[in-house]
């Protein structure tokens, strides 16, 4: 959460009258009867949270009314230093996790609220602040949409800001990934502005001859609207191969297996055509396209062929193999004019 937290051991004792009522997240005001029972205490209550440079209430206005019922000359504070934005988060999630609970039209109201004032903030990160799904912020920010541009990134509930359409990243990354083909994932990311899972995958893309960027985003780009990353990348998929390996079902064992698969419905349109069966170098091409195209089974052999004090040798040349035929995919395109 990027909202401050007023300091726990700093506290003041203040009269109640000297306080202003709060912008309070319930949508039809304080419970009357809560007052009540709040009053009947014969305790101090404890110390309501208030914003310093206003004196409004930011958390505690059951407690501010009871204190007044009783007439009690002085209530503890502890004081809030943010925005009366940032006040107004604070105040939705300190109701959350204590005292009366908000119902569910005061933290959809809330969420709707908070988006307008904090629009880069990310569905999850919304919905920890107000105790909603992701699912339902991600619905009244829809609904709410025409309330002002939206910001073209966001900032998770990790901290970490990530874009709305990673499409540019992508792109960036395709063209540091062919400018730069001994860069490892980590500096490409960097220099992108992306994940290295995204960066990976945008390799794997490459290497099958893709744009690095996927349909679903392209579409959403085009469409102007923000976009989920995709669900089912070239690596999520090898991962998944590798669990159901483990499992005993047959697949492949690697990232480029997963590529193979994909990559031989091209492979067998190249092969019918004649500009290519019938000439020294188209055959040669083919040839090699062929043997890196190989499924998923002739991988997994491969791969244990390899002992273990050559892994990271092998690895390493297989590196630079990926890497030249990036190379030469890259040569092909800046012929073609460009990523198909």
């Amino acid at each position: 959460m990027t909202v401050p937290e007023p300091k726990q051991q700093q506290f003041a004792l203040l009269s109640p009258d000297a306080l202003l009522p709060a912008d309070s997240p319930r949508v039809a005001g304080e419970d009357l009867r809560h007052v009540q029972t709040l009053a009947a205490l014969d305790v101090p209550l404890p110390a309501i949270v208030v914003h310093r440079t206003t004196l409004r209430v930011v958390d505690g206005m059951h407690r501010l009314r009871a204190a007044r019922l009783r007439g009690d000359e002085r209530i503890a504070v502890r004081f809030f230093d943010g925005s009366p934005d940032d006040a107004f988060v604070y105040a939705v999630r300190a109701n959350i996790l204590h005292g009366l609970p908000l119902s569910q039209a005061d933290r959809s109201a809330a969420a709707e609220r908070i988006i307008r004032s904090h629009p880069h903030w990310s569905d999850r990160l919304i919905a920890s602040a107000t105790g909603l799904a992701a699912s339902t912020v991600a619905a009244v920010r829809r609904r709410s949409a025409d309330t002002g541009p939206q910001p073209p990134a966001r900032t998770g509930r990790d901290g970490r800001v990530r874009p709305l359409n990673a499409a540019e990243g992508r792109r960036r990354a395709g063209a540091l990934i062919a400018a730069r083909p001994q860069a490892s994932l980590r500096e490409i990311a960097g220099m992108a502005g992306i994940a290295v899972g995204t960066a990976r995958d945008v390799r794997m893309r490459l290497l099958q001859g893709l744009d690095p960027v996927p349909k679903k985003l392209r579409d959403a780009e085009s469409r102007g609207t923000p976009a989920e990353p995709a669900v089912r990348t070239v690596a999520a998929a090898a991962k998944a191969a590798n669990t159901t390996q483990r499992a005993g079902v047959p697949g492949p064992v690697s990232a480029a297996a997963a590529a193979a698969v994909s990559t031989e419905p091209l492979l067998r349109t190249l092969r019918s055509d004649p500009s290519l069966r019938f000439t020294e170098g188209g055959r040669a091409l083919l040839n090699l396209l062929s043997v890196h195209g190989m499924g998923g089974e002739r991988w997994r052999r491969l791969v244990d062929a390899v002992p273990p004090h050559r892994h990271a040798a092998v690895a390493q040349a297989a590196r630079h193999s990926a890497e030249a035929w990036l190379r030469f995919a890259s040569e092909l395109d800046r012929r073609s004019g460009g990523m198909p």
